[in-house]
This record gives structure tokens, C-alpha cells and sequence, in this order.
């Protein structure tokens, strides 16, 4: 028996401090899933290469099926803020911010991988999460990225 559809998410909301990443409606959370971050999780993300997860606002524009990470939605960073931020220290801001599952190569080390910060920058869940999340987030959903 097929279990019934989640509700569509009118945010999403990451506190990366706690690690969770929670999906919004009516001003309420109603669903909340563990995450990985970047291997330098402190503070916003500044420059192409820094390990970091970004902060602040954005939109979930777009969603990859055909993702090396099982299934990745891209979120809009870099935002003009960030771009600014990026020119006035003569740096890339880098990009490729993405929600996503686990690699797809990893197999049965994705349970364990999870238990810690891997990634380049991105959110990663498992991928039974990131069916969850795929069914509820729509491309234009905003994000919020809380330290």
C-alpha cells in the first residue's frame, strides 16, 4: 500500500548549527530530516573552494534527476549579496549548491558517511529523505539557511 503524498513545502528551512533541514507549510515544520554539510560548516560561504555551506535566502530553482549524487535540487546561490561580497575580495563565489541525496557509488558506506560533514559545500540527506524532500519541494520554493 502506497503511503499518501506528502504535502507540498511552502519553505524550506536549514538550521546548519543543529544539522537538520526542515520542511515548511503553514508557518510550521511538518517534517525534519538529519543532513551532512560542507567539511567546514562554520559561517557563510565566501569563495569557490571553501567547504562551506552558504547562509541566507534563497530559492530552490531547479531539480536533477541525472545527478551523481542520486537525485539534487539546486539551490540559487550565489545571490546578488553573495556575488557582491565575492568581487569586494577578488574572489570567485563559486555555485553548484545543491540538496542532495547520497553518491551514487558509495553503496553501504552512505549510512555511515551521513553521521559526518563530506561534502563541498552542499546539503546532502539520505536518499530516502531526498525521495521525501523531492516530492515536496517544487522548483521556486524559497530556502532559508540559518547558521
Amino acid at each position: 500500500m502506497k503511503a499518501d503524498p506528502l504535502p507540498k513545502a511552502q519553505k524550506v528551512l536549514i538550521v546548519k548549527s543543529k544539522r537538520k533541514l526542515y520542511l515548511i507549510r503553514e508557518g510550521k515544520p511538518y517534517r525534519e530530516y538529519h543532513i551532512a554539510l560542507g567539511k567546514s560548516p562554520e559561517g557563510p560561504k565566501e569563495r569557490e573552494g571553501d567547504r562551506k555551506t552558504p547562509e541566507g535566502n534563497y530559492t530552490l530553482d531547479f531539480k536533477k534527476r541525472d545527478s551523481d549524487y542520486y537525485r539534487a535540487i539546486h539551490v540559487s546561490y550565489p545571490n546578488e549579496a553573495d556575488r557582491a561580497r565575492a568581487k569586494r575580495m577578488g574572489v570567485s563565489p563559486g555555485g553548484a549548491i545543491m540538496i542532495h541525496g547520497q553518491p551514487n557509488w558509495w553503496g553501504w558506506l552512505s549510512p555511515i558517511r551521513q553521521r559526518f560533514d563530506w561534502t563541498a559545500g552542499c546539503i546532502a540527506v539520505s536518499n530516502g529523505d531526498m525521495d521525501e524532500i523531492w516530492q515536496a519541494v517544487e522548483p521556486g520554493t524559497p530556502i532559508e539557511i540559518r547558521p
